[in-house]
């Protein structure tokens, strides 16, 4: 498609894998495994199913240590990147900041960095499975449910955030739309798809942070699960352009959310 960098995966921190395999699946239909990754060694790691048998990403458990040494439930994203040396360093000379050093894992190294703005991301070059070489992941879709379909970042600068990512990554910024005194809402593009955009932080917004909108079946059926599974609604839903809905919110554990999907 594009030698620009892909969102190639999504990680839930979170304290409570159990509370958020109930929460996630009454909302989205996923299935979080009940059990530890062994592959991942001491970590306790889980994977994140869809109903069509492919993944949907990953779920961190936050030990006593990791929550003390600052960690918070979150939604975060995955970068692919063809050395993820060199993208560390890169990163690093542009004003960004590594919160883990690059690492190897089963799966490929990685290492955690942030923005010059202070939102935290990996960047990852992964080792495919056998026979699965070249394959792009398929956990983003524009289109459909139990998928990330739409990254956003809020940011201090939207300007330099913007030249940032398509600076490191190749992504596009074509387009925007005018949120009045809020600023603009300005549109990313990874070759001629849409991915997300860039906003300006809202009132009330304590960090520049990525939010990731995960695709529903029906937005009214999915804010009524999230209130009635321990969640809150924190925006919407509001109709966007092309007649689907969004909206945002927390989960039981404290991670933030968004939601996309059609009224039925």
């Amino acid at each position: 498609m594009t030698q620009a960098s892909n969102f190639i995966w999504y990680e839930l921190m979170t304290p409570d894998p159990a509370g958020a395999a109930r929460f996630y699946g009454a909302v989205v239909g996923w299935t979080i495994a009940s059990e530890r990754d062994p592959a991942a060694g001491d970590i306790d790691y889980r994977m994140i199913g869809r109903s069509d048998g492919g993944n949907a990403g990953g779920v961190l458990a936050l030990n006593a240590d990791m929550i003390a040494g600052g960690a918070r439930p979150l939604w975060i994203g995955y970068l692919h990147v063809a050395d993820v040396d060199a993208a560390v360093d890169a990163i690093k000379a542009d004003g960004g900041s590594v919160q883990m050093p690059p690492s190897d894992i089963p799966v490929g190294r990685i290492a955690m960095v942030t923005d010059p703005q202070g939102a935290p991301f990996y960047v990852m070059a992964p080792k495919p499975p056998e026979g699965m070489e070249g394959m792009e992941s398929d956990l983003f879709s524009v289109t459909e449910a139990q998928h990330i379909r739409w990254n956003e970042l809020a940011t201090s600068d939207p300007d330099g955030a913007t030249a940032f990512y398509t600076r490191h990554f190749g992504w596009g910024q074509e387009g925007a739309m005018d949120m009045g005194e809020m600023g603009a809402y300005r549109f990313l593009q990874r070759g001629d798809v849409g991915i997300g955009a860039v906003m300006p932080l809202m009132p009330g917004m304590p960090a520049s942070m990525w939010s990731f909108y995960i695709g529903v079946d029906d937005i009214d059926r999915a804010q009524a699960a999230v209130t009635a599974n321990g969640g809150t609604v924190t925006n919407g839903p509001m109709e966007i352009p092309g007649g689907e809905y969004a909206m945002n919110g927390i989960d039981p554990q404290g991670a933030a959310f968004g939601l996309v999907g059609p009224k039925k």
